[in-house]
Formats: C-alpha cells, structure tokens, sequence
C-alpha cells in the first residue's frame, strides 16, 4: 500500500480515528509519525516537512469554550499547512472534515474554514489536499460521551445503564471506521492528480431509535445465548463495536449446564437462521442420543476422548457405525430418517461439540425417540 521509503505523518493521532489509523499502517509496514497535543512542536513541524503522506486529522469539537473552534479547526490547520510548505515535499493531505462543515454553527464554521485553509495549499502546488467530510463514525477505541451516540450508546447499553433519546425517528449517517480507513488506503493506492472534495462510499443511514434498538437486542441476545446475522455489512460492524465496549468483567459468561448419569449438555449459541451450536459430554461408557429427526441435521465433532456412533434406518432397520476421535477430527453428520446415538467407548470423558441446522423448539422439537 505504502511506497517504500515514503514518510507518514499524522495529527490527532492520540483521537479515535487516529489510533485505528497508526495500527492499520503498522500493519501495513508503515511506521507513521505521530502527532498529538503531547508533541512538541519543533518535532511535528519536522515531521510534517519531511513526510509525503499526511493524515491531518486533529481537530475540535466539544470543547468547553467556542473559541477553540477557531483555534483547533482553522488556525492549527494554518500551522501544518505552512509546515508543509516549508518541506517543499509537495505531499498527498488527506484532510478529516465533517458533514457539519455546511452548517452555521461555530463548529461547522470552523471545519470549513480548515478546509479552506488546505485548499489554499493546493492551490499554491505545494500538495493534493483529498478532503472527507465524515457523517459519525463509529468502531473500537471511541469514547463515550465525546466521539458519537454510537460509542455512548455501546457503553451504556454494555453496562445496564440508560440512555437518552430526544427524537426516535431523527436519522443519522454512520460510518464504520475501518471502512473509512479502506478507503483511504485506496486512495493511497491509486494517488489523485487534483485537489478537492472525495465522495465516501459504505454510509449507513438509520435513525437513532432503530440504533438503539438493535444495540439493545446485542446485549439481550447475548444474555440469552443468541446473536443475529452480525457476518456482514453494517450489523457486522455495529457488532464489534458493542462488543468493543464490554466492560472487563463482561468479557467470559457462564453457560447452563444440564447434567444428568449420561454426562452434561450445554448450548453455546443459537441464531435466528443458522441453527444452534453445542456441546456434550459422556462419561465412560455412556450413550447419548437413541432418536431420529425429520428434517433436523447435526455435526458432531469429537474435541476430546472417543466415541463410536450407531445408525439405523427408520424404515428398513439398516444399520451403520463409525467411530470418530480428538485424535483424528471428523465431522459426523446425523442424516434425517435414520435414528442415530453415541458413546463413549474410551476411558475418559467423552466431549463433543454438534452444531444443529435449526434452534431447539419444544413445541415443535423434530426429535422422535427410536433406541438402536
């Protein structure tokens, strides 16, 4: 992604975009200048003259006195740009802006003033300025209460606590930021030849009230053993962002345990369309199972002991038998219409993790008892 040799610089980088940011560079085989309040100045002065590439990305927006607006948004931008300038080094500037920066407020008055600014610097020639203005954006490593109602929300919701809504129905723009850092890795890729504005892809709009909603189901599902389609797309992202904003003694959670002579059972998980995950034990020489279902199939995978499994079709009394081990892992798969068990045949406990194709139903359980 990076030219070898090229030097990376970026302000605000103690921020929560910032921190995303330096470790996906690391990760990259960057190894970026970081600039925060903590910086001295010669220092962020010597870095922003020498590197190629900067993410200017230092900013305010709640601070306790308007004026700092002005003097974080507008005249720091001033500073880095004559910074700039002074290296001669003509570098790709990728500006972090806001979708405020249309607005009258002090805040947006501001960001479109540190625009401005770097756009004045692209039009000198001393750098392509990219510049993003960003609806909120959300992931790991933001603070509550400051970066966005995603990061408060997560927070409170993780603990228990409650949260304020002034209008349901109000919209908001999201914006996942490792998104938002694929993006500009592309960027990088592929450089610009002009200066401006660049159109952001992967925007979310919902409202605020669906938001909660859906991050209160998170904490409920997960208190319940049960988790939505969280694979892809923006529920994927919202996820991992709730779950990054577990307090520490949230991170483990007990599982019920049904025990019985035979061993114990626990569920794991289950999901809305993908079944349930699992697991059992048998002591020594105990069966489990002795039943058949209609529709309803399982894999077993023996992750520790020995375990011999029985078949019998349910019409023609044919019979089948494999033997499986942690030893040698194999996926054994319970087939519809055959009834089916299994049992320790070793001398220590038996555990076996089994995914089914459909969560467990009382009223409709699609398991008839069938001995072999």
């Amino acid at each position: 992604m990076l030219h070898k040799g090229c030097a990376v610089a970026i302000t605000g980088a103690n921020g929560f975009i910032g921190r995303n940011l330096a470790v996906r560079l690391h990760e990259h085989g960057g190894i970026p200048q970081l600039i925060s309040r903590d910086t001295a100045p010669d220092d962020a002065r010597a870095a922003l003259a020498s590197s190629g590439l900067i993410f200017h990305l230092a900013g305010a927006n709640r601070p306790e006195d308007p004026a700092e607006f002005m003097r974080s948004n507008r005249d720091y931008a001033e500073w880095v740009t004559a910074c700039i300038a002074q290296g001669g080094r003509r570098p790709l500037v990728i500006l972090s802006s806001t979708a405020k920066a249309g607005e009258d407020s002090d805040y947006g008055q501001s960001k479109r003033a540190g625009e401005e600014v770097m756009l004045h610097l692209a039009e000198n020639d001393q750098a392509v300025v990219s510049i993003y203005r960003l609806p909120n954006v959300f992931g790991k490593w933001a603070r509550p209460n400051y970066n966005s109602a995603v990061a408060t929300f997560c927070h409170n919701i993780a603990r228990g606590l409650p949260i304020r809504i002034d209008d349901p129905d109000a919209p908001i723009d999201l914006l996942y930021v490792d998104d938002l850092v694929d993006q500009w890795f592309a960027l990088v890729d592929v450089p610009p030849r002009s200066s401006g504005y660049v159109e952001l892809r992967d925007v979310h709009r919902t409202t605020v009230g669906t938001l909660a909603e859906t991050l209160r189901a998170f904490a409920v599902g997960r208190s319940q053993g049960e988790i939505a389609a969280v694979g892809e797309g923006f529920l994927r992202a919202l996820y991992a962002t709730f779950v990054s904003a577990l307090p520490l003694e949230a991170f483990g959670y007990p599982l019920e345990a049904h025990c019985d002579p035979r061993g114990s059972f626990s569920e794991i998980l289950r999901t809305p369309d993908c079944g349930q995950v699992s697991f059992f034990s048998a002591l020594p020489g105990q069966t489990r199972g002795g039943h058949y279902h209609h529709t309803k199939v399982e894999k077993f995978v023996v992750v520790h002991g020995q375990a011999r499994f029985r078949f019998r079709h349910v019409l023609s009394g044919a019979t089948h038998e494999l033997c499986a081990s942690a030893a040698q892992p194999t996926v054994v798969e319970s087939i519809p219409g055959w009834s089916h068990d299994v049992t320790n045949c070793g001398d220590s406990t038996m555990v076996a993790l089994v995914w089914a194709s459909e969560t467990f139903d009382p009223r409709r359980p699609d398991t008839v008892a069938m001995p072999l």
